[in-house]
């Protein structure tokens, strides 16, 4: 599976691309938020499961997707990754908001990781899907993303 997933939906033009924030994403070994990203259709950078590898740097304002791997307890519902990239402050400024994913099955900490990041990072938990996301939440989404960047266009200083 590619580790980004770029381009543009069809009939999206130059102005609309430049105007949705970046869309960075973790997605595990099983790959249901990567199956979704590249649903989504648009320019998205994966964080790599393995600490090893490098972490991607973003330079504009992003996005972020986030599955949820908690215990009964709700404890690790961060990905290691996820919160490695977030601690460096340069990337943290850019952050407009998290979208959180999981599986509706346990219950309480279904999109648990997605809340977390949302109050420790003064961000706006703006959407949750389950799984690889049904193509609701595809289009959903895409319009999200979409009026996300014009209002962040519109209000830039």
């Amino acid at each position: 599976m590619a580790s980004q997933a770029k381009g543009k939906t069809p009939g999206e033009s130059a102005v609309d691309a430049v105007a949705i924030p970046e869309v960075v994403y973790y997605s595990s070994a099983s790959g249901n938020t990567e199956r979704f990203v590249v649903r989504l259709g648009l320019s998205a950078t994966r964080i790599p499961i393995s600490p090893k590898q490098g972490l991607p740097r973003v330079t504009r304002p992003f996005v972020l997707i986030c599955p949820t791997y908690a215990d009964g307890e709700g404890r690790g519902a961060v990905p290691k990754q996820v919160i490695r990239f977030l601690n460096d402050p340069e990337q943290r400024a850019l952050l407009l908001g998290v979208i959180g994913t999981g599986n509706r099955n346990f219950g309480a900490t279904y999109a648990l990781s997605g809340r977390i990041i949302s109050e420790k990072c003064k961000v706006p938990f703006l959407y949750s899907f389950e799984l690889a996301g049904t193509d609701t939440d595809i289009a959903r989404l895409r319009t999200g993303l979409k009026e996300l960047g014009k209002t962040k266009c519109l209000t830039a200083t």
